[in-house]
């Protein structure tokens, strides 16, 4: 649990620089020029404004993040200061006093600013695997692909979407904001998973099901029991999708077999009309799983392309992973 804490305290941090420099008119430049930055700085406004934006800002304050999160960060920060000036800064130390006083829960907060001024939050699991399952944490491939589909918004726009296993609901939610479509579904076979699905619709101003009213901006939002083993041609021809997407799935064999008899049902759905565009994102862990994967399509006569990488980087992410969107045709 440490080493993904600390590497999203970093990715946090470089989250902020990229807006930083955004701000400066400037590109990129390494991460250790925070350090640089903070020895030029003749006063302490650089780390005020750092604070302003992270453990001060007003989502972190709304909906704040896990303790040991929270307290990862301020700590790297005090480290970073202190190598570059000798007089402590209260304000560091008051929010670092704070985090120490809070209670740890099992559930965190994680917010993640769109294009335009948008944001989305997300309830998630303090654990990676928590009540059986990794569907309560949101996975590199699902912040990736909600990048390109922020890039890419007619894909989605007025048409209706299915996500399978959508997880803490990041892609979903960033689509549902940002892309304009008529309907989308969010859906996982995990009770808890869903459980939290919902209570992340709700979190970000969505309403479920019958809840939209018929002049509403926003799409109609179902969250669904989806058993990609046991789900019948009739139950998802009710979901009647343009476009199916998934992120982060192809983690083992067996699930790799279920989503490709999945997405066979998908096609036979539609057997007279055109079938869905689907889209999957992975990252590139063990190159013979993704093998498996292709291999797999192949023999259930599902072509595919590559996507090509897009060119905006919203969202904290390991940098250094293989990622990929795969377009698959029925």
């Amino acid at each position: 649990m440490a080493p993904k804490e600390s590497a999203g305290t970093e990715l946090l941090l470089r989250s902020f620089e990229r807006r930083f420099l955004a701000a400066r008119g400037l590109r990129s430049f390494p991460w250790q020029s925070l350090e640089a930055e903070l020895r030029d700085s003749s006063d302490s406004e650089l780390l005020r404004d750092i604070l302003q934006k992270t453990v001060k800002h007003p989502l972190c304050v709304k909906h704040p993040p896990s303790v040991k999160y929270a307290w990862c960060f301020l700590s790297e920060l005090i480290k970073k200061h202190e190598a570059v000036h000798m007089d402590p800064l209260d304000e560091l130390y008051e929010a670092l006093a704070e985090i120490l006083m809070a209670k740890e829960s099992t559930q965190g907060h994680r917010s993640y600013l769109l294009p335009l001024g948008g944001s989305v939050t997300l309830s998630e699991s303090t654990a990676i695997i928590s009540h059986g399952t990794t569907g309560l944490v949101t996975w590199d491939a699902a912040l990736y692909l909600a990048e390109w589909a922020i890039e890419n918004p007619a894909a989605f726009t007025h048409r209706t979407v299915l996500e399978l296993g959508s997880g803490a609901g990041l892609t979903g939610l960033a689509i549902c904001k940002m892309c304009h479509p008529r309907a989308y579904i969010f859906s996982d076979c995990h009770s808890r998973v869903l459980e939290q699905l919902r209570r992340n619709v709700l979190l970000n101003g969505l309403s479920l099901g019958a809840d939209v009213t018929a002049n509403s901006d926003s799409p109609r939002v179902t969250v669904a029991q989806l058993d990609w083993d046991v789900a019948t041609v009739p139950q998802l021809s009710a979901f009647q999708p343009d476009v199916v997407i998934a992120a982060d799935v192809l983690y083992c064999p067996e699930a790799i077999l279920s989503l490709v008899g999945v997405l066979q049902r998908l096609a036979a759905c539609r057997e007279h009309q055109r079938a869905p565009e689907v889209y999957v994102a992975f990252t590139v862990r063990n190159p013979e799983t993704c093998q498996l994967f292709t291999t797999e399509l192949g023999r259930a006569g599902i072509t595919w392309e590559a996507e090509p990488r897009h060119d905006q980087k919203l969202f904290p992410y390991e940098e250094h992973l293989e990622m990929a969107i795969l377009k698959l045709t029925l």
